[in-house]
Parts: C-alpha cells; sequence; structure tokens
C-alpha cells in the first residue's frame, strides 16, 4: 500500500516530522511518501493562507496521484480537501477531518488545541464545514513566539498541555485534538499529562487512509464528488491541466 503524505507549505522540516510520527503505526507493508509544497508559506495559519494552499494541493495530487493508493493532506485545516476528492480517483483524507471523525469514536464531545490564535477562526470553519459542530467543546490557542515553526513543540509543550487540560476542566471535552502539522508527534508524550484521549492527527489519518484503501471504493459518477465535465484550461501547471480537460498526464 502507497501513501502520500503531502504538505501544502513549504517547510520540509514538518513533513519529516509527519513521517516520523506516522510511520510507528503504519501497517506492514504500507510505505509513505513525504510532498512538501513547492512555493506558498512555511506554515498555514488562516483562511486566505489555506486557500492558496488547496491550490497547490490539486496541483500536487495531479502530478503524483498516479503512484499512489491514497493520499493525505496533511495541514490540519485539510486545505483543498473536498475539490480533490471531486477532481481525483483515489481515496484522499484531510488529517483535520480524520482526527474529528477518530475523536468521535473516544469519546462524546472532543477539543482542539493548537499553537496559535490565527488558526482557531479557520479551525472553526472545518469543524462546522464538517457538520461536527454538535460534537466540539470548543477551540483553545495561545499565540507565543517561537523560533521556527519547527521548533513549536519543543518550546510550547507546556502550553499546549495546559490549553488540553483547560479544555477537559472547563469545556468538558473528552478527548483532545492536537491541531497543527507541527504538533504531529506529540500526543504520546502529552498522554500522562491530559486526563482524556489526545489524538495525533496524522496518525487517524493514515490509519484511515489504509482502511479506505483496503475497502477499494469505487471512484462516483454521479452525485456531490462525481468529476466534472472537461473544460478548457489556461496557465494551470500540464498535469492538473490535463486532469480538468481529462487528458493523461504529460509524463513528468
Amino acid at each position: 500500500m502507497r501513501l502520500l503524505v503531502l504538505n501544502p507549505n513549504t517547510t520540509d522540516a514538518v513533513t519529516q516530522m509527519l513521517l516520523a510520527a506516522a510511520r510507528p503505526a503504519v501497517a506492514p507493508g504500507t510505505v509513505l511518501t513525504g510532498l512538501t509544497a513547492p512555493r506558498g508559506v512555511p506554515y498555514i495559519a488562516s483562511r486566505s493562507e489555506a486557500q492558496l494552499a488547496g491550490a497547490l494541493t490539486l496541483e500536487m495530487l495531479a502530478e503524483h496521484q498516479g503512484e499512489h493508493d491514497a493520499a493525505i493532506i496533511a495541514a490540519f485545516g485539510d486545505p483543498g480537501l473536498l475539490p480533490a476528492r471531486e477532481l481525483f480517483d483515489l481515496p484522499v483524507l484531510g488529517m483535520a477531518e480524520a482526527a474529528m471523525l477518530t475523536a468521535c469514536t473516544l469519546g462524546q464531545r472532543f477539543s482542539i488545541v493548537t499553537f496559535t490564535t490565527t488558526m482557531a477562526n479557520w479551525y472553526q470553519d472545518t469543524v462546522d464545514a464538517y457538520r461536527l459542530s454538535g460534537r466540539c467543546a470548543g477551540i483553545r490557542a495561545r499565540s507565543l513566539p517561537f523560533s521556527a515553526i519547527e521548533n513549536v513543540q519543543a518550546e510550547m509543550e507546556q502550553a499546549i498541555v495546559a490549553l488540553a487540560c483547560a479544555a477537559v476542566e472547563e469545556d468538558g471535552a473528552d478527548v483532545v485534538i492536537l491541531g497543527g502539522a507541527p504538533l504531529a508527534g506529540m500526543a504520546p508524550r502529552l498522554r500522562a499529562q491530559v486526563p482524556v484521549p489526545v489524538v495525533d492527527p496524522i496518525v487517524a489519518a493514515v490509519k484511515m487512509a489504509e482502511g479506505l484503501v483496503t475497502l477499494a471504493p469505487r471512484k462516483p459518477v454521479r452525485g456531490r464528488f462525481s468529476r466534472p465535465p472537461a473544460k478548457p484550461t489556461t496557465g494551470l501547471s500540464p498535469a492538473l491541466a490535463a486532469r480538468i480537460e481529462h487528458r493523461d498526464a504529460p509524463a513528468r
């Protein structure tokens, strides 16, 4: 089984953190391939940045989807997820949706904790889009300075623990989700400090992707996620243009 871990920001160190967090959880025979955006922003924290990342996600998937059995959009707000499901044939998962659905199997209400308040509005939009507002106890964030995005865990671990515990004690969360790709791999260290289950979104997404590949679902030809009719394009990457125009992708 070949799974693509697609990081739509430009920080390769975050891609490596995601892979390091996911690899211990995969089944024997599952191969993870990381892919980092060639342009964009170092980390995605707002609606506008997510919009840019969503377009990059489609470009990257168009170039690499034929080489994999499923793809994971490895940014917590899932930029480009629904358009990708519409356009491509393979299963495409988002870390946020996978984490929330997993959390719903572990408790009645979940909370999301993250490392900057800028993300909170975007994450709330994501919860609402998945119609899970009734299961979400809240989103807790605290903006503190950090030296580099790959150092967030080391520099903000105690702040994240405090947010998680407050989500449990004050918001009534049964499960805590770590929101943001830079927090990948942090959950095992938090389990002894947080009194409820802690979900790592990349691990949830990888395990869900393995299950979907095993189910071998067909691509819908009717309904909301059927492939749109062909139309001409201008100025798009060759692989994405070919996908939209219903042509064979050019050789890479």
